[in-house]
């Protein structure tokens, strides 16, 4: 695989609760759960300090034992990264660090994948119609609550506090069997991920994408997704991402496109095959 990744921070003054990395055979993309303010997590170390070492830990586990599968591999990665926490921190509360994931390595003649949550993979086949999965772990009971977010205005007391109520709506049943499953401290998330196997001889190109950079189709509609596809192609992800930022700075009170934030951490891989 030839790569090409960007990333960027929803503010430059915040650090990016994303992680990407590559290597000619694996990539690995990961996408934190942020928190609203104030909210407790149980953990001294945050988020950001998550996703990096889960990330390093499923990259070295997707090159070091082809004989797990790629769930087995995120299974032992998340175990191997609760381990760091020490005993300082409460893995068994609701709002423990979390993430996204998105990971792909090459198998034999196939290329295996895995997606959990909402973050993105896309396959281009070499014919035919390109392949999105992901956007897996949806929160179908907290739709209303979510829309009641985005009606609300931006900055107000109001919708800091719906904010709060659906984030706390989704931590209390996400990983439970009740609501979205997510990487967190438990290995059983891993076996709730949409996983596959795509020969390699028929595939041109893949893109993994966090929401943030998603957004380009999926909120902004500023093309499909082999509009999507052609832009990296050309011109690499962070032109992607670039758009999506324009996009969100035409719109800083989030009316035109309604949505949580004004903006996201934002983060894309581009890799032909």
């Amino acid at each position: 695989m030839q790569v090409q990744l960007a990333g960027q921070a929803q503010r430059p003054d915040a650090e990016s609760e994303d992680f990407a990395t590559a290597s000619p055979e694996a990539l690995v993309l990961l996408d934190g759960s942020s928190s609203p303010a104030g909210m407790e997590s149980g953990c001294r170390h945050g988020t950001a300090w998550y996703v990096r070492r889960l990330g390093v830990h499923l990259m070295a586990r997707m090159t070091d034992r082809s004989d797990r599968d790629i769930a087995e591999c995120l299974a032992d990665a998340i175990a191997e990264t609760a381990a760091l926490h020490g005993g300082r921190c409460d893995l068994a509360h609701p709002n423990t660090p979390a993430a996204m994931v998105v990971a792909a390595r090459k198998h034999g003649r196939s290329l295996e994948y895995l997606v959990l949550g909402d973050s993105l993979l896309v396959l281009e086949p070499s014919t035919g119609p390109l392949q999105v999965i992901g956007d897996n772990q949806d929160f179908t009971a907290g739709e209303s609550l979510l829309r009641s977010v985005w009606q609300a205005e931006l900055g107000t007391a109001e919708r800091a506090a719906l904010h709060l109520r659906y984030a706390l709506a989704v931590r209390a049943v996400r990983n439970t069997g009740d609501g979205p499953w997510i990487a967190a401290a438990s290995p059983k998330a891993a076996g709730h991920a949409e996983t596959g196997f795509v020969r390699l001889d028929g595939l041109r190109a893949l893109a993994a994408l966090t929401d943030g950079a998603g957004r380009y189709t999926a909120n902004f509609a500023l093309g499909d997704w082999p509009a999507a596809l052609r832009l990296m192609a050309d011109s690499g992800p962070a032109a992607l991402i670039a758009r999506v930022r324009e996009a969100e700075e035409s719109d800083p009170r989030c009316e035109r496109w309604p949505r949580s934030k004004p903006h996201d951490d934002a983060t894309a891989l581009y890799a032909r095959l």
